[in-house]
């Protein structure tokens, strides 16, 4: 039965302990591949590599803005974000080079409603479809919910973007719907696909995560000898 107020009229779950949480603080998030840090300038001439490490810029379609084309035009893109309190950028490092092979952000930063969202995913080639991706990705969902303590994480991207369609799918995060002519891109419309985790539903998938990304899991080429999906399916995270 709804809760109902003194007009009979139906509200939403009481939350009679519920407290604003605290804005999430710059700090270095570590996992078994993958270190996410603080974005700093130190890390824009690996990443100017890293982004360059293919001959075009597909990987920036969907951007507003584009790719770097020389280490000072990084520099300037970089600092700034590094300036960013929200977004707030962080570098993705390879555990095994020590190089930064990509950034990420935590976005839209509601402490009142325990609300954020994990935006500017830009995985170079050095680290797309690999577990750095996913581990990054399981360190920020870790954070919000376990650390911090907030009740909803989104994903936003443009429709026709496959790749981002597909990764939110892969994590755990629920379709909520289509904001039709959301923004102009690039001269282009950008219809924006929604989708969110919340609080009740991250153990099944922090555990599958979990699961998935244990050593003993890949083979000694980095090889995954199970995929993402049977863990979840298994642990009831889709």
């Amino acid at each position: 039965m709804p809760t109902v107020n003194q007009y009979d009229q139906p509200l939403g779950d009481a939350l009679p302990d519920w407290q604003p949480r605290e804005r999430p603080e710059k700090r270095i998030l570590t996992g078994g591949f993958c270190r996410l840090e603080p974005l700093s300038l130190k890390h824009s001439a690996a990443l100017f590599t890293a982004w360059h490490s293919i001959n075009d810029e597909r990987d920036w379609t969907y951007f507003s803005i584009g790719r770097p084309a020389t280490s000072a035009a990084c520099d300037t893109l970089v600092a700034g974000n590094a300036d960013s309190g929200d977004p707030m950028h962080y570098a993705v490092i390879d555990l095994i080079t020590g190089l930064a092979v990509g950034t990420v952000a935590l976005m839209r930063i509601d402490p009142a409603n325990g609300v954020l969202e994990i935006g500017w995913v830009n995985w170079s080639p050095l680290m797309k479809r690999s577990v750095c991706g996913t581990e990054a990705l399981f360190l920020l969902l870790n954070h919000t919910f376990d650390t911090l303590g907030y009740r909803r994480c989104e994903w936003k991207c443009h429709s026709l973007n496959q790749a981002s369609v597909l990764a939110a799918k892969r994590m755990g995060f629920q379709y909520e719907g289509t904001f039709r002519q959301a923004v102009v891109n690039k001269g282009h419309n950008r219809d924006t696909c929604w989708y969110s985790i919340i609080d009740k539903e991250w153990p099944p998938i922090s555990r599958a995560l979990q699961g998935w990304l244990q050593g003993d899991n890949f083979t000694a080429v980095g090889g995954q000898k199970r995929r993402l999906r049977e863990f979840m399916a298994a642990r009831g995270g889709l």
